[in-house]
């Protein structure tokens, strides 16, 4: 017969694994499923956008009207959402209402996931997503290449859609403006002093030398673990370590970066594989940094205009914003920033911060 202490023993054992099972979930954190792959029939009739975008006239930075003193550029705004679009109130009052006698400075696309059960505002009251383009949309999954697919998505289509689209900004359903439209465009468009990050050449007040803003970073602790995400070789040829960049989800690009975008097909063939971890890849933050610091880094600012608070971040979520903490101050403080003259977006609000938010907008958001 046993003894006790080897009966005690051995029960131990078999209840190690009862106890594991029972507490790992409380100890360990929790793992984000992996989403399935795009199918092939969004590459196959997304590629077919994208070669026709492909074949896009030249940029109309690149023409002579830019010696004009009033140039007719655009500003494409691009939303990618896959909830309500909450805050259409608020941007309804951002932009200018179109004139019947002057073609208005801006364009408004929505990729709206067609799973997610978004109710477009048309029909509302004063929504100025009336006359916004609702192009075809397909499903996207958090940390996954849809992300990156439904933004190319937009970009191609407003290349297509408009010549005078010079610039294209890629904005979230919780992304609200920090200025007024006239601050914004100007800003991107005309501004010789606004990024204070590199001289920026003007022949009297317009611009003559354009970059996109899109954030840029090399160094980061975990840069190494994002980049194996797929695999520790998976990246190669195409992608070196040395090359691989991570930055933020959105961006404002020249119309020359747009079509680099919606034009490649190698480095899209290595960001599209599945990932074996998910707590890794992101890949909306490593593919635009990663092609256009390779193919054309002098033309980048390094930064973005979208400003996010990262402190107490949540399973890889920024930092959402309450009702109770929308006031004048935060908006002043989230116009800082040591790039440029001022950040234009920022998000995460939550929606019921649109009522606070309404309030502020004629006394501080729109005053500039």
């Amino acid at each position: 017969m046993l003894s006790s202490p080897y009966v005690l023993s051995f029960s131990l054992i078999l209840t190690l694994p009862l106890l594991f099972f029972l507490l790992a979930p409380r100890i360990l954190p929790p793992r984000i499923p992996l989403p399935p792959p795009i199918p092939i029939s969004d590459e196959v009739s997304d590629l077919t956008l994208f070669t026709r975008a492909s074949s896009s006239s030249s940029s109309p930075l690149s023409r002579s009207r830019l010696s004009s003193p009033n140039p007719k550029l655009k500003i494409a705004f691009l939303f990618l959402t896959n909830s309500d679009l909450h805050f259409s109130p608020l941007w309804s009052r951002f932009f200018p209402k179109p004139h019947r006698r002057r073609h208005p400075l801006y364009n408004i696309y929505v990729h709206a996931d067609p799973t997610a059960n978004v109710t477009t505002p048309r029909g509302s009251t004063n929504t100025v997503f009336d006359s916004s383009k609702f192009i075809p949309s397909k499903i996207t999954f958090r940390a996954s290449p849809t992300l990156v697919s439904a933004a190319r998505r937009l970009l191609a289509t407003a290349i297509l859609d408009d010549p005078a689209n010079a610039f294209f900004a890629l904005l979230s359903q919780h992304c609200i403006p920090l200025h007024s439209f006239h601050y914004v465009y100007n800003s991107v468009v005309t501004s010789a002093s606004f990024d204070r990050s590199s001289f920026a050449a003007a022949y009297g007040n317009i611009r003559l030398s354009h970059k996109s803003f899109i954030e840029v970073i090399s160094k980061d602790p975990r840069l190494w673990k994002r980049y194996v995400a797929r695999g520790r070789y998976a990246m190669l040829p195409e992608v070196p370590f040395d090359d691989f960049r991570v930055g933020s989800q959105f961006f404002v690009l020249t119309r020359k970066h747009a079509v680099m975008v919606v034009k490649d097909r190698a480095l899209w063939r290595k960001f599209r594989m599945p990932c074996y971890r998910a707590d890794e890849c992101y890949p909306e933050e490593h593919y635009f940094p990663t092609l256009l610091s390779m193919q054309n880094p002098d033309g980048l600012t390094g930064y973005t205009l979208t400003r996010v608070n990262w402190t107490g971040t949540t399973n890889g979520h920024p930092y959402t914003y309450k009702p109770r903490e929308v006031s004048p101050e935060l908006i002043y403080k989230l116009r800082e920033s040591n790039y440029s003259e001022s950040y234009l977006f920022a998000r995460k609000f939550s929606p019921d911060c649109l009522g606070p938010l309404m309030k502020i907008t004629d006394s501080v958001i729109f005053r500039d």
